[in-house]
């Protein structure tokens, strides 16, 4: 996938399509590719850096597609239809999905370091990668966020960072299956909870990523990993806990609205961390990416001085700005845990919730719309507003046996506030207008990039 071979990439704004294509790209690869969000006219900026890295874009016609040399790489979201597609079976190119080369790269590296978890993988991910760049380990990221600290006016859409040391982070996808092909010397194992798939295949799949790992790390606060831990060799693991039994462990946390210290506990000595972002999860989150760090050769000491200069991806608990005394964040929160735990680091400290969640599909809420329901019914206070636009929608064939509607109505019975505002623009100017000094507003979701755009403009609007 380098060395002067050409390959097309198939839906290349994806979150995890680009910083492959930037990786591929900035290892001599030739490199083009197609988007809907592109032809739709969407998150013109992420096309403009694609272009600025010498990577081509192409209408998603068939149009790019017009050698059988050429290696056409497809996300999870392109259907068989869709004309790269038939071009590309046309011609007889060679057909590989976005893990199969990630996998491959990954599994070519000296030092391959994978994340897994149901939540908590792209924060880690670039935790670990910050750390080992700040020490002059030089190491290749992929990652699924823009990484803040890697982001500058030049590139501003820093998920990747491309580097000559042995070290390949990435963070692994179970939402797929695809985390079967990642062979990691290092493992870090965040938690096991509901998302795209049902507990018993996670299981299997968590499992079998651990097992085929050199060392593992691994979050022995959460229950299921933590059982997943009991079939595995004890000199091969490295556990961490948030106030909990561990080989690293936090205690003494100080919560602040936008950062979070706490004590380290380690076999190598104690040390006090001061994060530069906010919430319990984070504590975890660093716990876990100290503990790949150590594993990887770094002294634990000038790891945890690393990670306190770690700013904080973009979408995780991103401060867009203030005004009139209120906050407005931007949030990738869309699976149960993930809310729980900005709506739990939120209401650590004073204040009205206006959350504005997006589903990221109707697929999605199918699998876990109960779940969700249940989730803000128990972290809502009862002040907070909720409102639910209709579920990210960007073609394809979809069905929509469960709607946004559904869910709001279990909130809304469960005693909470909650209101399905179809349009989204709706849902925004509700909030903005309710809105009142010491407020925060929250804007939740996934996969759909112009959240951060609705965001500034509620800004903006405030």
């Amino acid at each position: 996938m380098h060395s002067g071979k050409s390959s097309f990439f198939v839906g290349i704004g994806g979150s995890g399509m680009m910083p492959l294509a930037m990786i591929v790209r900035a290892r001599g690869g030739i490199v083009a590719g197609s988007d809907r969000g592109l032809d739709q006219g969407r998150t013109s900026a992420k096309f403009d850096a694609l272009r600025a890295a010498g990577i081509a874009l192409f209408a998603q016609d068939g149009s790019g597609v017009t050698s059988a040399d050429q290696i056409v790489i497809a996300s999870a979201a392109v259907e068989a239809s869709v004309p790269d597609i038939v071009a590309a079976d046309r011609l007889g190119c060679t057909r590989m999905t976005r893990a199969q080369v990630n996998a491959g790269l990954f599994n070519d590296a000296a030092l391959p370091i994978g994340v897994a978890g149901t939540s908590g993988k792209s924060t880690v991910t670039g935790m670990i990668g910050y750390i080992l760049h700040t020490l002059g380990r030089d190491p290749t990221v992929m990652n699924g966020a823009v990484m803040k600290d890697f982001a500058t006016p030049d590139a501003p859409f820093a998920s990747a960072l491309v580097g000559r040391g042995d070290a390949f982070v990435s963070e692994v996808d179970e939402s797929d299956g695809s985390i079967a092909l990642y062979r990691p010397a290092v493992a870090v194992l965040n938690n096991v909870t509901l998302d795209h798939k049902g507990l018993d295949e996670l299981r299997q799949l968590f499992g079998d990523f651990a097992r085929a790992a050199r060392h593992v790390v691994a979050n022995a606060g959460d229950a299921e990993t933590a059982a997943l831990l009991a079939t595995l060799p004890r000199d091969t693991l490295t556990t961490v806990a948030v106030e909990g039994e561990g080989d690293l462990v936090a205690r003494n946390l100080s919560p602040e609205p936008f950062a979070i210290g706490f004590d380290l506990i380690g076999a190598e000595g104690d040390h006090h961390i001061r994060l530069s972002v906010p919430g319990r999860h984070n504590v975890s989150n660093a716990l876990a990416a100290i503990g790949a760090c150590v594993a990887a050769g770094v002294p634990l000491a000038d790891a945890a001085r690393a990670i306190e200069g770690f700013t904080g991806l973009r979408r995780r608990f991103d401060l867009v700005g203030q005004a009139n005394g209120i906050a407005v964040i931007d949030d990738f929160g869309h699976n149960p845990d993930k809310i729980a735990a900005t709506l739990d680091t939120l209401h650590a400290h004073p204040g009205r919730l206006l959350i504005l969640f997006q589903p990221h599909g109707y697929g999605p809420l199918k699998q876990m719309g109960r779940e969700l329901a249940q989730t803000f019914a128990d972290h809502l206070a009862g002040e907070d507003v909720l409102t639910i636009p209709d579920p990210a929608y960007f073609g394809g064939t979809v069905t929509r046996e469960v709607g946004s509607a559904d869910i709001v109505a279990r909130i809304a019975a469960a005693g909470r506030t909650a209101h399905h505002d179809p349009d989204r623009s709706d849902a925004a100017s509700r909030l903005v207008a309710l809105a009142r000094p010491g407020d925060r507003i929250v804007v939740m979701g996934a996969r759909d990039d112009t959240l951060s755009g609705l965001a500034a403009d509620m800004l903006a609007n405030l």
